[in-house]
This record gives structure tokens, C-alpha cells and sequence, in this order.
């Protein structure tokens, strides 16, 4: 295969480049042996998508007809007439229809892509297309108050998701929860707790409840837990002090509490960043300076505001109420501010939910500011819509065990966090039913049981097979070329799917892509697995069938690691 491009991690894409080279090589000999005039060559080559015909077409004739003066099909002739694919990944090459060339794989690629898999095994699908770039991916970010929700859950698996997939592509990847500790909402939140605490030593009708108060249950708990812990010692203490005593013990009880509920959940948060911090340290002042010398702010009513229409936005931005204290838009560019030049991340991706979708677009104007000097910067966003969870075909809203709104937590009370993680991985731009009845039925219509139950069956037929004296043989030791019945290559075609899928979801920013691969590949296997007979066959096949189902189930597992679902070997 001298000169002839390969891309070990990825089979598809070196298919993809080889047919170019195969083609363009084909026109050299054909200008040098006088058939065709000198010209640029252009075209690519795509998956056949029912495999008639061959497995590849390449549109090159179609495209460059023109620009040779003749007949796309004349063309695809000449061309066809002087390919040379010995040593290639393909064997045959025909003209199709106007001009298409379609072009058959050989053994030679089908071993390659099954000795790409027993040679990366468990880092099969990495790549390293994202050459280190440093990158942010910041998710969740529920506001502490209060517990997580249905919609947190979605963002969670998501983000978490893409961050896998872009650690995977070769991205440097960072994990971040934004914990929003500063502002009215943490003003309301020590009111709100006080009411409740008070209420709780001097009764229900000695203190009324703020009107725009957190009403939900996990007040009460808080007031509660204060009350036990401490007695009544709250009750004289000055409202100010008070109010600070109860945020300094809630607040941080809360984000723990997030952050146990969110390791269950699998997620793992590289870095907890203070909406605290920004301020301890000066960052919205320096930022707000920043914006004001270069005169992109002003002063109407008392408050400040920001310029936002200058750079695109639909309306100018507060950045200072009247009464001093600061937006929460000020501190959001301090922090992606300090994302990006304090801490040097070349890119930065929000998963936000579909009520943030106009904050993103004004959001994303205001990145363009010259002051801010982020012009260069990349600022992504991901925007996933709501989710209506639902049971016998209706909606459900409140926990069957507490009778209260559901959350993260009841949910996983519920169902299992490998049902969670694959139903949540959605395409988030789609509006998500999410049926609780299928995601704990054990059967082929539940999607999660239907990929790990391929899984558990490899592996029980490995062990099986063990039992009877035949372990799994290496690459070397086997004959690929046996593997030519049409559910053995459409198995293998699939394996090799796995680093393009993973790469175009980094791309495309769409987890749900390794969701879908997941189910055609499981598909895929349970075909082969019940037209090739394994065990009786010849030694030769066994061997063949047998290490190809290990692929099969190393792919599986790598796949649902990434989306955060275990790989069971029994179910």
C-alpha cells in the first residue's frame, strides 16, 4: 500500500481519502496516456446506503464533467479503465447509472478494521482531530436554592456527554458547574428559610411569607434541619445577621447535596466556579471598566447600562441597578471573561435550557465588544428543549414516593441512571418524551436494554466458549477472508463507523449520534448472531466469528462508556 493514505483510527475516513487519491491517480495516467485533458478533479466518495452495487460511490466524474468537456459517464469509463487498487482498500471499481463510480471493499480493509479494534481495544474511537484545543464545557448550573430538575437532569446528561466526545476526539477537556451564590436570588433564598424558621418557633401566622419567596418544600426541610441543629437562638439575632447565618449553612448544605445527587447521576464536575469569586476579587469591577472606557455603557434612570444594541443585540442590557447592587448579566461577562483570557480556554460551550434561548443570542452579541477583547474567542451554545416525562400515557409531574415536584434525585429513585443517561442524550434541539413504562421494561423495546442486553450476550457466549476450550484468538490468528457472509459485513462495516460517529458528534456538537450508532450496531450484531452459527462451526470460522463478536463487544462498551451507561456482562 505505498503512498496510498491510512487512517488506522479511522477506516472510513481513510476509505474516504483513499478513493480520492485512487481516482485522482487513475486521471494522471489517463492525461499521461493522452484519454483525458489536464484538470482539476474534483468529488468525494460516500458510503453506498444499501450496499447495491458495491459499498462506495464516488460523484468525481458527475462533478468534473464539465471542466473536462465530455459526458460524466464517458468520464467515470476512462477513469474506472485506469484505477489500479491493488494494495488498496478496494477490489472492484464500476461505472453506476450517469457517472457514479462505485467501488467495492476488499478483505485487506475489513482487517484492518478489525485489527484497529484488538490493537486500540479500549481507546478504540479516539482520535486526536481536536489537537489539544482547550475546551470548556459548562452544564447544569442549577441555581443552589432550591434541587435539581427534570430539565437539569437533560442538561446533565448532554453536557457530560459532550464533554466525553470531545475528550475522545482529542480535545482538552474541562468539566464546569457554575454556581450562581451571589444576587437577589440568594437575598430571597436567606429570607425565605428565616420566614420559614420563625415560623417554625413562633408559629404559622407570627411571620408572613414572602410574597416572591421560594415556597417549596426544601425551605421548610432547611428552616427545619437550622431549628434541630440550633434551637430557637435565631429568633433575637438582628434580621441581617441572621438571614447570613442561615445562607452560610444552606447554601454550601444544598451544593453538596447537588453534588452527591449529581455523582449518582455520573457526573463529575472538574471545577465548582463561586459567581462569589468574581466579585471577592474584583473581576466585574475590572470587566465593567473595561466597558466603560471605551465608552460602550451609560446612565439612564440611576442604573447602568451596556450598549448591547451596538454590537447586534435587539435591546441595551442593566449592568448596575439604581440601587448599586449588579446583574446578573455584569458578572456573566466577568465570568466568560475570566473563562477565556484569565484562564486561556480557546473555547467555551453553555448547555442552556430553551428559556435562555434570547439571554444566548444578546449573549453572544455582547462577546463581540471589542473591550472585552474576546474576538477571537469561540462561544458556543447549546440549547435543549423541554422535557415531559410521562406514565401510562399521561404526564407526570410529582414523585410517586414523596407526592412532591419531581426531581434529579426522585427520578433516579425511579429509574436506573444507565435509562437516564440514554434516554436524556436525546438531540437537544427536539422537544423529549420521555416514558418512564419503557425505560424499565426489559425487552427489545427499551432502547438502553436492547444495546446492553448485545453486550451481556457476547460476553455470555465468550464465557460459554471458554468453558468448552476457545478463548478469543488474536488479530494474527485469524482468516478475515472467511467473514463474507452479508451479516459479517455489514457487522464489521459498522465497527468502523464508531471513530467517524464519535468525531462528527464533537463536530456537530450531537451526543445523541453515538445513541443511534449504538442501536444500529446492537442491531447489527443480533442479526449476525442469529444467521452465523458460532459454536459447531468450522475451526477457521469459529475462531473468525468468535474474535469478531469480541470487537463487537469492546465497540459496545466504549461507545456506552462515553454516554455514561455501563456495559453489563450478565442480564
Amino acid at each position: 500500500m505505498k503512498g496510498l493514505v491510512i487512517c488506522m483510527a479511522n477506516l472510513i475516513e481513510s476509505a474516504r481519502l483513499q478513493i480520492d487519491e485512487l481516482l485522482r491517480a487513475a486521471h494522471a495516467r489517463a492525461v499521461s496516456a493522452g484519454t483525458l485533458e489536464q484538470a482539476e478533479l474534483r468529488g468525494a466518495g460516500s458510503v453506498s446506503k444499501d450496499g447495491i452495487g458495491g459499498d462506495w460511490a464516488s460523484n468525481h466524474a458527475l462533478t468534473s464533467a464539465k471542466a473536462l468537456k465530455m459526458r460524466p459517464k464517458e468520464l467515470a469509463d476512462i477513469l474506472v479503465d485506469n484505477l489500479e487498487l491493488e494494495g488498496s482498500f478496494f477490489e472492484k471499481a464500476e461505472v453506476a447509472g450517469p457517472g457514479f463510480i462505485n467501488l467495492t471493499l476488499s478483505d485487506h480493509w475489513y482487517e484492518a478494521v478489525l485489527n484497529a479494534i484488538g490493537k486500540d481495544k479500549a481507546d478504540y474511537g479516539r482520535s486526536n482531530v481536536g489537537n489539544g484545543e482547550r475546551v470548556m464545557v459548562e452544564f447544569v448550573s442549577a441555581n443552589p436554592t432550591g434541587p435539581m430538575t427534570i430539565g437539569n437532569a437533560r442538561g446533565g446528561a448532554l453536557g457530560d456527554t459532550l464533554a466525553e466526545i470531545l475528550s475522545w476526539s482529542g480535545h482538552d477537556v474541562s468539566r464546569e458547574f457554575y454556581v450562581n451564590d451571589e444576587g437577589n436570588q440568594i437575598e430571597l433564598f436567606g429570607r425565605s428559610i428565616e420566614a420559614r424558621y420563625l415560623q417554625l418557633c413562633l408559629g404559622e401566622d407570627a411571620v408572613e411569607f414572602p410574597e416572591d419567596g421560594y415556597h417549596g418544600e426544601d425551605i421548610r426541610d432547611l428552616a427545619a434541619l437550622i431549628r434541630e441543629r440550633d434551637g430557637d437562638i435565631y429568633v433575637q439575632m438582628p434580621g441581617e445577621e441572621r438571614r447570613r447565618a442561615f445562607v452560610d449553612f444552606a447554601l454550601p448544605y444544598n451544593i453538596e447535596k447537588m453534588r452527591a445527587h449529581l455523582e449518582r447521576y455520573r457526573i463529575r464536575f472538574d471545577k465548582w466556579f463561586h459567581e462569589s469569586e468574581l466579585y471577592e476579587t474584583g473581576y466585574v469591577d475590572e470587566t465593567l471598566e473595561c466597558l466603560n472606557k471605551a465608552g460602550d455603557t451609560y446612565e439612564k434612570d440611576g442604573a447602568l447600562w451596556l450598549r448591547n444594541t451596538e454590537f447586534g443585540a435587539d435591546k441595551d442590557e442593566v449592568m448596575r441597578r439604581a440601587n448599586g447592587f449588579f446583574t446578573y448579566y455584569a458578572s456573566d461577562i466577568a465570568y466568560h471573561r475570566n473563562k477565556f483570557i484569565k484562564r486561556g480556554f480557546e473555547r467555551v460551550i453553555n448547555v442552556w435550557g430553551a428559556d435562555h434561548h434570547g439571554h444566548a443570542i444578546r449573549f453572544n452579541a455582547t462577546m463581540s465588544a471589542p473591550a472585552l477583547g474576546l474576538d477571537d474567542k469561540r462561544l458556543d451554545f447549546i440549547i435543549m428543549q423541554m422535557v415531559r416525562l410521562t406514565r401510562g400515557g399521561e404526564t407526570v409531574k410529582v414523585s410517586k414516593r414523596t407526592g412532591k415536584a419531581l426531581t434529579l434525585n426522585d427520578l433516579l429513585d425511579e429509574i436506573s441512571a444507565d435509562a437516564c443517561r440514554f434516554f436524556f442524550n436525546a438531540k437537544p434541539d427536539t422537544h423529549l418524551e420521555f416514558d418512564l413504562d419503557l425505560a424499565v421494561r426489559q425487552d427489545s423495546e427499551n432502547p438502553v436494554y436492547y444495546v446492553q442486553y448485545a453486550h451481556a450476550r457476547i460476553c455470555s457466549m465468550i464465557k460459554q466458549l471458554a468453558s468448552e476450550g476457545y478463548s478469543v484468538p488474536a488479530a494474527a490468528d485469524i482468516d478475515t477472508s472467511v467473514l463474507r457472509e452479508p451479516q459479517e459485513t455489514e457487522l464489521m462495516k459498522q465497527l468502523a463507523f464508531l471513530p467517524e460517529e464519535i468525531a462528527l458528534a464533537a463536530r456537530d456538537y450531537d451526543p445523541s449520534r453515538l445513541n443511534r450508532y449504538l442501536m444500529d450496531l446492537a442491531a447489527r450484531f443480533h442479526r449476525f448472531y442469529a444467521a452465523c452459527r458460532i459454536r459447531g462451526s468450522e475451526p477457521e470460522v469459529l475462531r473468525a466469528r468468535l474474535y469478531l463478536s469480541d470487537c463487537t463487544r469492546q465497540a459496545l462498551a466504549n461507545a456506552l462508556g462515553i454516554i455514561g451507561v455501563t456495559a453489563p456482562e450478565a442480564m
